[in-house]
């Protein structure tokens, strides 16, 4: 089976089961600043996780892309990447049916039940080579016998069910705080010969294949002073089924393939790898086609490389790339370009996003370039660095040594690792991120701890600031003009972001206009009001939309001003009308002052706007 052909079979089940396909969402989560990247296909769907409705009903299903650098160091061997298509389902607080079938919702006896099915049903799985996993419970929620005795009944043998602790059952949240619960999960043999009796999950050949989350918690910080963060898991008014199935790792399984790479997915950059290379190691062109592929995606969903944020993650990915390719001895100068056309030819169908050539092999290119000319000179210092540690009987290269080497050549802190591994020698990485985030006002290991509030939270402040980048976006368009667009937002409990395509620094007196209009919407306390209709009908009614790949046939439209309702398609009596998760404020003079305090370039092209509400 190919994995087209199992994106297919998954979301026809699930449409069966009278669930709703809805599309991929973007890799980088909009308006959600407590992660950099989608991990997971739940991202997108934290608001209507904590209660509120979605358009397109509580059964969805559909196909996320993710990305996860969590594992980054693992990469290279048989299964871990770091772009991946998570195929999952959705039960959003629906009471479950008495029989698990018809318009009802579901919870474990029905999610359990589907999921088996469709293993093996639809895949045909062999039942002997399928085992599970479940939650052994700790002080916060207690031990999920429900979900063993349902995969018992089942055919599931008990010697085939183990329970494992938080770090391995539970899921979520998504940032520090969120909707969370027990997950019980399926491994596969993938092993020669028939499975044995008793699953052991610290045995390679045991391959996690899908995951049932019960959402029934939701993690909130109770109390926080200077020394102690304490939670509490309070439980969620509705109860949610959350799964998700790696791509990757389950064609490899229907293919009896040995890893990932052999697969239709991978096999075309192995190739173009090898072709390329003088000095060929199965390693490095692992992570050379996972680290390319990636890189693909983030490029065609916006993220430029820098040095925070999601640009960070995308030139450490690129430049660890370019260190492999080194090491394999790939010297053509359009390498990047040649591999990166492989993943946009066997993905494009799928992501037509991706079908941006010249813009993506621009990107990779001036990436190479850069990095290529600071890696002579930054690997020449760090010979250099070793040697003088060598001299002094030393095994450690200090922090701010090897944060020199990033600061002043580039190189990343994995390939200062990685290097050093290969001399035998430690890195204090203390050190080095005391210094990087001395260096950096935000940067990727600061980000987690620096936005600590997202809509994932959904306080207040947070619902006033996201409501007031819509006030923002529309001045915008009415002081510079309609071709202004958005192309990114971040918010916190202490000020929103919010980035836009123009291609000139705004003046003085632009910024006080975009400020004053602003605030004379909020102090003509506007009413803002939600209604759900189809895509053609909102744009009909002037609804802007710029985010239509994670779109569905139905859509949230707010609107900012006097408005007659969903059924004026000729009405234009608002300042602000967008297409929009939420939440929102219910009125404008909910919000306060609002003042700009930057505005500057993000990247070419783009700008970028701080404010705050006073």
């Amino acid at each position: 089976m190919k994995a087209k052909q199992l994106r297919k079979k998954f979301i026809d089940f699930f449409i069966s089961k009278d669930h709703t396909q809805i599309k991929s969402a973007l890799l980088v989560p909009e308006n959600d600043p407590t992660v950099l990247f989608t991990t997971a296909g739940m991202h997108p769907l934290v608001p209507f996780l904590l209660g509120e409705k979605h358009p397109a009903g509580k059964r969805l299903v559909n196909v996320q892309k993710c990305l996860r650098t969590g594992d980054i160091d693992e990469v290279g061997d048989d299964v871990h990447n770091t772009f991946f298509g998570m195929l999952g389902n959705w039960s959003l607080g629906d009471p479950a049916s008495p029989d698990g079938i018809g318009q009802g919702g579901y919870f474990k006896k029905e999610a359990i039940g589907m999921s088996w099915e469709f293993l093996t049903k639809v895949l045909k799985l062999d039942e002997e080579k399928i085992a599970i996993s479940c939650f052994a419970g700790d002080k916060d929620s207690s031990r999920d016998d429900d979900s063993a005795k349902i995969w018992q009944s089942l055919g599931v043998p008990k010697e085939r069910i183990v329970y494992l602790g938080k770090l391995d059952n539970w899921w979520g949240p998504a940032g520090t705080t969120g909707p969370c619960g027990p997950d019980t999960e399926m491994f596969y043999w993938s092993g020669k010969g028939p499975a044995p009796k008793k699953f052991d999950p610290n045995d390679s050949h045991w391959v996690e294949i899908w995951n049932n989350v019960f959402m029934e918690y939701n993690k909130q910080q109770v109390t926080s002073n200077k020394q102690q963060v304490k939670y509490e898991y309070v439980p969620l008014k509705q109860k949610n089924v959350d799964t998700g199935m790696g791509l990757e790792r389950t064609i490899m399984i229907l293919q009896g393939k040995n890893n990932i790479y052999q697969t239709e997915l991978f096999k075309p950059l192995m190739e173009k790898i090898k072709e390329l290379s003088n000095k060929y190691d199965e390693r490095s062109a692992r992570i050379i086609a996972d680290h390319v592929r990636t890189s693909v995606f983030l490029i065609a969903d916006g993220v430029d490389p820098s040095n925070l944020d999601q640009g960070y993650v995308l030139r450490k990915l690129i430049r660890r790339s370019i260190r492999h390719a080194n090491l394999i001895e790939i010297i053509k100068n359009n390498y990047l370009t040649q591999i990166a056309n492989e993943v946009i030819r066997i993905m494009k169908d799928v992501y037509p996003e991706i079908d941006n050539k010249n813009k993506i092999s621009k990107v990779l290119e001036e990436e190479r370039k850069k990095f290529e000319k600071a890696l002579k000179t930054g690997e020449k210092e760090f010979g250099k660095l070793v040697q003088v540690i060598r001299n002094n009987n030393q095994d450690t290269i200090l922090g701010r040594s090897a944060f020199k080497l990033f600061e002043s050549y580039g190189l990343p802190f994995e390939m200062i690792k990685e290097m050093a591994d290969q001399e035998g020698l430690k890195i204090d990485k203390k050190g080095f991120d005391k210094a990087f985030e001395k260096h950096q006002l935000l940067s990727r290991k600061g980000a987690e701890k620096k936005f600590k509030g997202g809509l994932a939270d959904d306080s207040e402040i947070v619902t006033k600031y996201h409501t007031a980048t819509h006030l923002l976006h529309a001045a915008l368009r009415k002081i510079l003009g309609g071709e202004i667009s958005q192309c990114g937002s971040n918010i916190t409990a202490q000020r929103l972001r919010f980035d836009f395509h123009y291609s000139e620094k705004l003046t003085d007196d632009e910024k006080k206009k975009v400020e004053d209009l602003v605030n004379q919407q909020i102090k003509k306390e506007l009413p803002v009001t939600m209604h759900e209709m189809d895509l053609k009908t909102a744009k009909a009614q002037g609804a802007l939309g710029f985010f239509e790949s994670k779109y569905g046939k139905i859509v949230k439209v707010y609107t900012i001003g006097p408005s007659m309702g969903s059924g004026q398609a000729n009405q234009r009596d608002f300042f602000s009308k967008e297409i929009c998760g939420g939440p929102h404020v219910k009125n404008t003079s909910n919000l306060g002052k609002f003042r700009i305090i930057s505005e500057k370039s993000s990247s070419a092209g783009v700008r970028r706007i701080k404010a705050v509400l006073e």
